[in-house]
């Protein structure tokens, strides 16, 4: 690679199966510069003979490219070869590199962007939980209860009726779900719904029969059987407690479900311009269902998959760690949990839960345990990946990181802190120190706005705090954390850029960022947050060719009105995943 004087510069140091390019070279021509391209760039190669000899598989022209490159934001064209970009400029730059075997798209003065990239979020489960579950996003308790009793009416008699994607503050009933509404619905099958926020969940008599769990159950660490004022139980679960169930409950997901989950997840995304995601709860049988999709051609997006740590030991056994793989599916950071959820409101906070004076949420690990798994990991290899919402639970992962990183230090760790939602000065100070990598969630202003009445209009000023991780030089990913949260790109950046919910509601203005900024948190942050910068994240020679084609351009849309730009294409690879 060469700098703009032509300097040499250090090359991409992945090797590429295909071809090998390197990244970001920047080689001005002759040609006359256009308003706002300011650069023709191309991918430098070994030698100009080897150059010479590659030819574009793909012209795109006549589009309106923003690269999310520096030092080339606009262009007008792109050739990609062997799957990655080869050049990047204007029409006429471009089209000149065409050979007779080059196909060429006329975009149409169409907006480009970069792939985004979603940096946590729970695709291979999510696509199971589509398959087999009943979907409980309904508006009332009555339409949940029709759609447990629509599917017990079509499953043999004592087997599981499972529900997912229950939210509370979604319905009309102002509570949550009770034991005396999941027997009514479904009196002669064990019933388990799980909340959307996945921390915690809602079980009938029968499903409490079979876990063993009695009004004198003990709670486990970390969890909770919840009781009414009589002491009866209530059939909510919270956190660690719903182990308890996953022990009871058979898995009837063959190999070939888990595949058809990553497919049908797969074609749920890209179809919103993702292109890439960061698995947040993987297991070893999550990545084989992720290859034998890539396997069977039906794995659109890259892959980044998080193992959680009760695999630690059987992954260190087989010498993986961060980083395994290729450029599709990639071996992410251990996954941890620390404290519940912000949509169940089970965070864990240092204030109470507004309108809740003795609920402060929940902490579902202690300090040491982050420790033990977080040295075991750090010391075989892994990047440390902790689940924290509440500000006091990111203070017991800051504790964990700062006294993991004294004992061994790296040079590179990107320490992450997954949510990361409520924060202060001395949590800023303390990631500035280690570098940490924020990921809060990105749709959650704008599609969980009813939730937020439980934080406070003061609290929100320091959640989701996109302008002060930004501002003090942290580099935030986009995260939709789906089931939780939505995943489409352009709901996060309509929710970033005007933290303005559904109704109109604005909580937090002063975290506001611009549509430029959103754009890079979810493409170049999120490249950056697994180690794979030079990969992906912006258009530029030598990255691989994952871009997005939308119907409006964000930079003149209406803020109140990015959540309507209509996503034409999707490109990974050099190939279209998804077409309108």
């Amino acid at each position: 690679m060469r700098d703009d004087n032509g300097n040499p510069d250090s090359p991409v140091k992945n090797s590429f199966t295909r071809r090998r390019f390197l990244s970001g070279a920047a080689l001005a021509t002759g040609a006359a510069a256009l308003p706002g391209f300011s650069k023709f760039s191309v991918a430098d190669t070994p030698s100009k003979e080897s150059f010479q000899q590659t030819e574009p598989d793909l012209i795109l022209y006549n589009g309106n490219f923003w690269t999310v490159d520096s030092r080339n934001p606009r262009a007008q064209a792109v050739a990609i070869s062997g799957g990655r970009f080869l050049a990047v400029g204007s029409n006429d730059d471009v089209l000149h590199l065409a050979a007779s075997r080059t196909r060429k798209v006329d975009l149409g003065q169409k907006t480009v962007l970069p792939g985004f990239i979603d940096a946590h979020t729970h695709p291979a489960e999510a696509g199971r939980l589509h398959l087999r579950q009943v979907d409980c996003d309904l508006r009332s308790i009555a339409a949940i209860q029709a759609a447990l009793r629509e599917r017990a009416a079509k499953t043999p008699p004592d087997q599981w009726v499972l529900g997912f994607k229950y939210d509370d503050t979604k319905t009309s009933d102002g509570r949550k779900l009770t034991l005396q509404d999941l027997d009514a619905a479904v009196p002669g099958h064990p019933v388990l719904v799980t909340h959307r926020g996945g921390h915690e969940a809602f079980a009938n008599s029968p499903a409490l029969k079979l876990a063993k769990i009695d009004n004198t159950t003990p709670n486990p660490t970390g969890g909770e059987f919840e009781h009414d004022a009589s002491g009866h139980l209530d059939g909510r679960i919270n956190e660690r407690a719903i182990e308890a169930f996953d022990k009871v409950i058979p898995s009837t997901y063959t190999r070939d479900d888990y595949r058809e989950g990553v497919k049908l997840i797969a074609k749920m995304m890209t179809k919103t311009g993702i292109t890439s995601v960061g698995d947040a709860l993987g297991s070893p049988e999550t990545l084989q269902a992720y290859q034998d999709a890539r396997d069977s051609g039906d794995l659109l997006f890259r892959v980044y998959c998080f193992i959680y740590y009760a695999w630690l030991d059987r992954m260190i056994a087989a010498g993986v760690r961060t980083g395994f793989g290729d450029e599709w599916v990639r071996v992410g950071a251990m996954k941890q949990v620390a404290d519940g959820a912000i949509s169940g409101r089970t965070a864990r906070l240092s204030q109470p839960y507004i309108g809740h004076p003795n609920d402060y949420g929940t902490f579902s690990a202690t300090e040491e345990e982050l420790y033990e798994y977080g040295h075991k990991a750090y010391a075989a290899g892994w990047q440390l990946g902790t689940h924290a919402n509440g500000d006091v639970a990111i203070e017991r992962v800051l504790n964990v990181y700062e006294r993991i990183n004294r004992e061994i230090p790296r040079k590179d760790p990107r320490f992450r802190i997954e949510h990361c939602t409520l924060i202060n000065d001395s949590i800023i100070q303390r990631m500035k120190a280690l570098n940490a990598i924020p990921a809060p969630f990105s749709t959650y202003v704008y599609y969980h706005g009813e939730k937020m009445q439980y934080y406070g209009e003061e609290r929100l000023q320091h959640m989701f705090a996109l302008r002060t991780f930004i501002d003090a030089g942290l580099r935030p990913t986009q995260a939709s954390d789906y089931p939780p949260g939505e995943f489409p790109p352009m709901m996060a950046l309509q929710s970033e850029v005007t933290r303005t919910d559904m109704n109109g509601h604005v909580w937090g203005a002063n975290q506001r960022i611009s549509v430029e900024e959103a754009i890079y948190v979810g493409t170049m942050n999120g490249a950056y947050a697994s180690y794979e910068e030079n990969l992906k994240g912006s258009i530029e020679p030598g990255k691989l060719a994952d871009l997005v084609v939308l119907g409006r351009d964000p930079f003149k849309e209406d803020p109140s009105t990015l959540v309507t730009i209509p996503v034409e294409r999707t490109m990974v690879g050099g190939k279209w995943v998804y077409e309108s």
